[in-house]
């Protein structure tokens, strides 16, 4: 893979090593996606209507639009890269998009924040699976994978 390469890849470029098989794949959900856009909506039009009452603005209700444009472009903007970002989970490796890959035995945290799974190495690298249905699901899922009771 030439370095040098601004080209985005959704899926993992890492190739599986030998007695490695794939337990699972998690991928950003379409639906929590737009859910998630539509609550940053509401918090951005109540932040800009907020911020020019503050400022003794006449024109109040200009803050709603603001932030609902603002969000609403980033969110049709980012939609089909955002949800195509594919995670792999196998039986000795977490791999992400592009070349990462971390060894199970290097995670050393996993936790939800909202629709995301944060993934905390020992190293203190940081890595986000993005727009999960069901974080709670791709934790188990990498826990047991990590405890070797994955299927």
């Amino acid at each position: 893979m030439d370095p040098t390469s601004t080209r985005t890849h959704f899926a993992p470029t890492t190739e599986m090593q030998p007695g490695e098989r794939l337990i699972e794949r998690f991928r950003g959900d379409r639906a929590t996606y737009w859910r998630e856009h539509a609550w940053l909506a509401a918090i951005a039009m109540a932040g800009g209507m907020a911020i020019l009452w503050s400022l003794g603005n006449p024109h109040v209700w200009t803050g709603a639009i603001g932030g609902l444009l603002a969000i609403a472009v980033r969110a049709f903007y980012l939609a089909s890269d955002e949800t195509r970002m594919e995670w792999w989970l196998t039986n000795e490796r977490l791999l992400g998009p592009g070349p990462r890959a971390i060894s199970l035995d290097n995670i050393s945290k996993v936790r939800s924040l909202f629709s995301a799974v944060q993934i905390v190495t020992v190293t203190g690298d940081k890595h986000l699976l993005k727009y999960q249905a069901d974080p709670n699901a791709v934790i188990g899922e990498i826990e047991r994978a990590k405890s070797g009771v994955a299927a």
